[in-house]
């Protein structure tokens, strides 16, 4: 009677544990197949502040889960101008469709100068960041970035005659400043170009100001006797007032008393 009985409790349970293995290996396998169909990302950032890079990709990840199209991505960053909006310089985004992969590679330029930019008629003006592509940035930008200690020093003041923010002008102050190593350029204070589109250079030399005049051409050769002459006179611990570059051939320094 008890081999009858526990045989029959044992065909009873054995149906249940049957089902509830059932059930648990058809869990798995739902949940293996939502894991596979996940698009799994990574993003590069580079030299770009994250929080902007990040909310750039958040928007592209939601493009892409729409038909899985990277060129409708691409079109999307062209259309909407994403990449401006959040101060992508270049961009990369691949797709590994077997491994369900998306990666994003970000960079964005180097900040240069502070800019002040004025308005036909001269009356209203607005600041502008000129960074490394000669472009002009929102000043969010420096801000971003020094927010996330990307950007530790100060950056210097571009002083333009009203109106005189041209194409040229923007492309040849760019060229320059790019080209100069980053412990020289930090020692920027301001570059003044006036109404006869001559260079002015204030450095900042151990808190002390010095000026340098570069005339209106070939900066880049005089660009590179200032950097010889500033090393020198760090070396020798003078601070010189007046740099006068203005004839390539000639070079005029001058002291002043009480430094």
């Amino acid at each position: 009677m008890i081999k009858s009985s526990t045989k029959l409790r044992f065909l009873l349970i054995t149906p249940v544990i049957l089902l509830l293995v059932f059930m648990v290996e058809e869990g798995v396998t739902s949940l293996g197949v939502d894991k596979r169909q996940e698009v799994k990302y990574r993003t590069s950032f580079g030299r770009c502040p994250s929080r902007a890079a990040g909310t750039l990709t958040l928007q592209l990840i939601k493009s892409f889960e729409k038909n899985k199209s990277l060129k409708d991505v691409k079109t999307k960053i062209v259309k909407d101008k994403l990449d401006e909006k959040h101060f992508i310089s270049s961009y990369k985004i691949k797709y590994d469709p077997l491994k369900k992969y998306l990666h994003f590679t970000y960079e964005c330029p180097e900040p240069l100068m502070k800019v002040q930019i004025y308005k036909e008629g001269g009356l209203e003006s607005y600041e502008a960041i000129l960074v490394d592509n000669g472009k002009l940035f929102d000043p969010t930008y420096e801000v971003l970035l020094r927010t996330e200690d990307k950007l530790n020093y100060d950056l210097p003041f571009l002083a333009l005659p009203v109106g005189d923010m041209d194409e040229k002008i923007q492309k040849d102050i760019t060229t320059l400043v790019a080209g100069m190593p980053l412990s020289f350029r930090k020692k920027l204070a301001e570059v003044i170009i006036n109404d006869d589109k001559e260079l002015t250079i204030i450095l900042s030399l151990n808190n002390h100001p010095s000026s340098v005049f570069m005339g209106p051409d070939e900066w880049a050769l005089k660009m590179t006797k200032l950097a010889k002459i500033v090393n020198y006179m760090e070396l020798k611990k003078k601070i010189p007032a007046i740099i006068n570059l203005t004839n390539s051939k000639k070079v005029v320094v001058k002291f002043n008393d009480k430094f």
